[in-house]
């Protein structure tokens, strides 16, 4: 039996699993700074407008004057090498960040349904040993061209594609609904990922070189495989250290919302013809298109425009990130309180909560290049404009939860799938704008597409979404007294299990 609730235990290992899976993702956006040659400080040969931080004197309107500088020359900061330094093209650089999400969305599209099928425990333990598996070979297919790397970071997406619609299935087995805005938090674990990786991945390079940047993530992950192995299982009954107190609750808080594995498949032509499903799917697209881009060109832009040094760029790059994970919990437990209390009803917590998930976010991206050479603006505006994005745990991250709890993984990596193309879009796009140098007039277009991805979609969901069960989230059931496929607005919600109307 647990001394502790296994609830607990569980939200700690979703946690974990994000920052895992997160860890072996994002070092790359760090260390192929370290792996490729220097650029020049000059903006018009593609260096930073804003010169080097590290070096900076004084800053008088939009004009940088440094130690040493004469004639209107500032002088060159010395540049560190990493390792083995590769010849590669911006155009290069961008594939290898990008071909991530090139197999991320085709595992994504069948991971949930794998999950709903074999148990998302054992998917999750193959995936992510694999994952750092071929992390540690990277350094050698590096050496073997970019083409091969392209490959390794191929795999690594098709592995990573698995996890999310695991931990989905999960949570939907585990957590009874009034509890479900915490552990939805719980996912932003690949938050404090990206803060941590970012954070040391530039002290690694200095210190040991970029081929520590590879193996150290590697272990880690390797490691915690095992630890997933034990501490967690695929269902409360499946659990064996479970008490049967805490196995009745979870339980009877589910009722027969949620079935267990089953060999049916989920119902696509419903699925695909749903007004709500497809709002979600439009509202989790605009969150990653903001998401992947900061994720992808953010340590490239605070480099190579606002001028910091590498290890500089990694921490600042990651502040975004701390401030979105501590947000995150925050708006989780407002909405299960409102939620639990039967203030607010779910549909009108979903869309009340995008303006600070979407809305406010793409108001304060929009503003970025505004802020020129004000590094401190500049990254105010990222960090902030992030830290909103915390909401996502109450709207496009729990949707599907609401919608189908029964195919809460199929419809989270359908909508994954399709929303983490994004992923290679906005390297795409970063590096067609920036291609002629790091200037603030090619890199607002970038801003500015991202801003509008994240309105439009709020606005969309808005207007079609809703938080209502679907009649098909029940198996060959006939459709339970008072549920209804579509009210956007929210007048009507799940029967609760006593069967009286709740509150609105």
């Amino acid at each position: 039996m647990a001394v502790i609730p296994v609830r607990v235990t569980l939200w700690i290992m979703l946690f974990t699993c994000c920052w895992v899976t997160y860890m072996l993702r994002v070092g790359m956006s760090i260390t192929i700074i370290g792996m490729v040659p220097p650029v020049s400080r000059n903006a018009s040969a593609g260096g930073s407008p804003c010169g080097s931080q590290s070096s900076m004197k004084h800053v008088s309107g939009d004009v940088v004057h440094y130690p040493g500088e004469a004639d209107g020359h500032p002088l060159e900061e010395e540049e560190k090498k990493y390792g083995k330094v590769y010849d590669w093209s911006v155009a290069q650089q961008g594939l290898i960040l990008g071909t991530y999400f090139w197999t991320y969305p085709i595992s994504s599209l069948i991971g949930g349904m794998a999950a709903e099928r074999y148990g998302p425990r054992l998917l999750v333990f193959v995936v992510t040993l694999i994952s750092a598996f071929v992390t540690a070979l990277s350094p050698m297919a590096a050496d073997l061209g970019y083409y091969t790397l392209v490959i390794i970071r191929l795999i690594l997406g098709l592995a990573a594609g698995f996890i999310y619609p695991c931990l989905h299935c999960l949570v939907a087995r585990w957590v009874p609904q009034a509890e479900k805005g915490k552990f939805i938090a719980a996912l932003m674990g690949g938050t404090l990922g990206t803060v941590v990786t970012w954070s040391l991945t530039g002290l690694i390079m200095e210190n040991h070189g970029w081929s520590a940047a590879f193996y150290v993530p590697a272990a880690i992950a390797a490691a915690w495989c095992f630890i997933w192995w034990y501490l967690v299982a695929d269902s409360p009954n499946e659990h064996k250290m479970i008490s049967e107190k805490e196995k009745t609750y979870i339980l009877t808080a589910l009722g027969d919302r949620v079935q267990t594995k089953s060999k049916s498949m989920p119902p696509f032509k419903k699925i695909a013809t749903s007004l709500p499903f497809l709002a979600m799917t439009v509202l989790h697209y605009g969150n990653l298109w903001g998401l992947y881009f900061i994720l992808t060109a953010g340590p490239m832009f605070v480099k190579n425009v606002l001028g910091f040094q590498l290890s500089a760029a990694g921490a600042l790059s990651a502040l975004p990130y701390l401030a979105r994970l501590f947000f995150a919990p925050i708006f989780g437990s407002i909405g299960d309180y409102l939620l639990g209390k039967q203030i607010w009803s779910t549909t009108k917590i979903r869309k009340f909560f995008c303006i600070f998930s979407h809305i406010i976010p793409g108001l304060l991206l929009g503003c970025l290049v505004s802020a020129g050479c004000n590094w401190p603006v500049s990254i105010s505006l990222i960090t902030f404009s992030m830290g909103m994005n915390g909401a996502a745990t109450l709207t496009n991250l729990q949707n599907h939860q609401d919608l189908a709890p029964n195919y809460a993984g199929t419809l989270y990596g359908v909508a994954n799938a399709i929303g983490s193309t994004a992923g290679f879009f906005t390297p795409m796009i970063t590096a067609y704008f920036t291609k002629t140098g790091n200037t603030f007039d090619n890199w607002g277009p970038v801003f500015y597409v991202g801003a509008g991805a994240y309105i439009g979609a709020a606005l969309f969901f808005i207007i079609f979404g809703t938080g209502n069960i679907q009649k098909w989230n029940y198996r060959q059931e006939p459709e339970p007294a008072g549920v209804l496929s579509w009210r956007p607005w929210g007048k009507t919600e799940t029967p609760p299990a006593s069967g009286k109307s709740s509150k609105k």
